[in-house]
């Protein structure tokens, strides 16, 4: 007897499949699918939420610094005219007044950057593992805003991993399992094939 639903699918797409509806499950709370794939789903999406709930807490603040370009009032980073050889600034800016790019012999644009000291949190190696794994199943989720539908401009990748430590591993930091939930929703029509909503609780 098989320990796996095969839905009737090669193990290729079959793993696809459920790594797309275990990242969707996680990124809007609820997902509407079959109740053969909602078993499997639901097998996967509660271990990634058990293994977070356990490694929330496990990690370390640290101090670095880090080097961070600075930017004009306009949003845009600030570049220098430099000498090849000594290094010596030669033009504090790279533009003319009408805003001509400057060129001076012997000289290279660079970029300005400044040292920032910065808290990151740290991970402990079994925190490390735990993410690791995590990834090995969640799919990368882009985050468009409505106002730009269709549009590459203001994308932003959404880390799935980070939204369930620091979101969801909190609310079910008192709970033993059972994270998530099956509401039949009747017969799909076509096939009849039972439909039904799976969401986190």
């Amino acid at each position: 007897m098989a320990k796996y639903r095969k839905l009737g699918r090669t193990s290729s797409q079959r793993k696809a499949l459920l790594k797309n509806q275990v990242t969707a499950l996680l990124y809007t709370g609820k997902i509407v699918t079959t109740e053969a794939k909602a078993k499997e789903v639901r097998k996967i999406a509660e271990g990634l939420i058990a293994m977070a709930v356990a490694e929330k807490d496990n990690f370390e603040t640290v101090k670095v610094t880090a080097k961070v370009a600075r930017k004009d009032k306009d949003g845009k980073r600030v570049k220098q005219i430099v000498d090849k050889e000594t290094g010596k600034v030669l033009s504090e800016t790279h533009r003319d007044k009408d805003g001509k790019i400057l060129k001076i012999e012997n000289g290279v644009t660079v970029t300005v950057y400044d040292e920032v000291e910065k808290e990151i949190k740290k991970d402990m190696p079994s925190r490390l593992h735990a993410r690791r794994q995590m990834l090995k199943v969640l799919c990368p989720v882009k985050e468009v805003p409505t106002e730009n539908a269709g549009k590459k401009k203001n994308t932003k990748e959404v880390d799935m991993v980070a939204k369930l430590f620091d979101e969801i591993a909190p609310k079910y930091e008192s709970r033993k399992g059972g994270y998530t939930r099956i509401i039949k929703i009747g017969q799909r029509k076509g096939d009849g094939a039972m439909e039904v909503v799976l969401e986190l609780v």
